[in-house]
């Protein structure tokens, strides 16, 4: 195809700077794209738009010059305030446009959100993210998607700047959600007990170095375990993942078994402890502060500089 036949690349916007969302807006201007930008923290759409792209002051501007808005907020009520609150997108975005919303949700308020935007001939993405804040800045995310072939004909490229995999789950808004709800059960879970065994290996003196090292080469490893237990290694809780993502998220996964009448053992015991971790005040540490909640163990201390 010549360039003059390719279909020309859509202008694309990024409400949300957090650790995620930064990471997908570097990719996109990695990939070639001017990207628009707007986060509740105007110094850090200024600094974003230092390296090449464009702050705005509210979601509305930002949404009048795009053709794809990607959301990366933490929840349902943050998405709604993007959208309809004051000066929000909703309003300004043209007809044919697609919103990709990448937060987790309860499944049946995405699909009525898509339902809201397609009142007003905007097309919606339901684009859960899974990967963390490391592979979003690299552009390799999974993104568990679902939406019109409409949606994607226009968002795909964008899509693919930001990811690794792109799963198409259906052409109905909500699948996507569904999915991203099943892999925060396993997540929380696995947290969850990647603490509950570190901590028991400490209080029963193994040393914790030692205990990290066998179980990463041993078959009771987890991604989760790798990777969370080493911020407890560092005595290092800063937050990529908060405590209180996980009494969101399980939360939403509780909220979905409900009406089914499916019980859930595992991840409302996981609830319950990112729930004790956040009472006593962890809420904004790292998610791997959960395993704070154990009494009696000497983690290991930050190591200075």
């Amino acid at each position: 195809m010549s360039d003059q036949n390719k279909p020309a690349r859509p202008r694309v916007g990024v409400v949300g700077l957090g650790a995620m969302g930064l990471g997908m807006a570097r990719s996109l201007r990695a990939a070639g794209y001017d990207v628009g930008v707007h986060d509740l923290r105007p110094e850090t759409a200024a600094d974003f738009a230092r390296d090449g792209g464009t702050a705005f002051g509210t979601c509305g501007e930002l949404a009048a010059t795009v053709d794809v808005l990607v959301g990366v907020v933490v929840n349902a009520a943050q998405v709604e305030t993007v959208l309809f609150g004051a000066e929000g997108a909703a309003g300004r975005l043209r007809p044919g446009s697609v919103f990709v919303m990448c937060s987790t949700v309860d499944p049946g308020w995405s699909a009525a959100l898509a339902g809201r935007l397609a009142e007003r001939g905007v097309l919606c993405l339901d684009a859960p993210i899974s990967g963390g804040a490391a592979r979003a800045a690299a552009g390799e995310l999974t993104m568990m998607t679902s939406g019109s072939a409409e949606a994607y004909a226009l968002a795909d490229p964008v899509l693919e700047a930001m990811s690794s995999t792109v799963y198409r789950l259906g052409e109905h808004a909500g699948l996507g959600s569904k999915v991203k709800i099943v892999n925060q059960l396993l997540a929380g879970v696995h947290i969850a007990a990647a603490a509950e065994a570190m901590a028991l290996g400490i209080k029963a003196g193994v040393p914790a170095e030692a205990l990290y090292e066998v179980i990463t080469h041993s078959a009771g490893n987890s991604w989760m375990f790798e990777n969370r237990m080493a911020h407890v290694l560092a005595g290092d809780y800063t937050p990529l993942s908060a405590v209180d993502i996980f009494v969101k998220d399980l939360g939403l996964v509780l909220d979905a078994a409900r009406p089914e009448r499916f019980p859930l053992p595992l991840a409302a015991t996981a609830h319950q402890m990112f729930l004790q971790a956040s009472a006593s005040g962890l809420g904004a540490e790292d998610d791997s502060a959960v395993i704070k909640i154990f009494p009696g163990v000497d983690l290991p201390k930050t190591v200075e500089a």
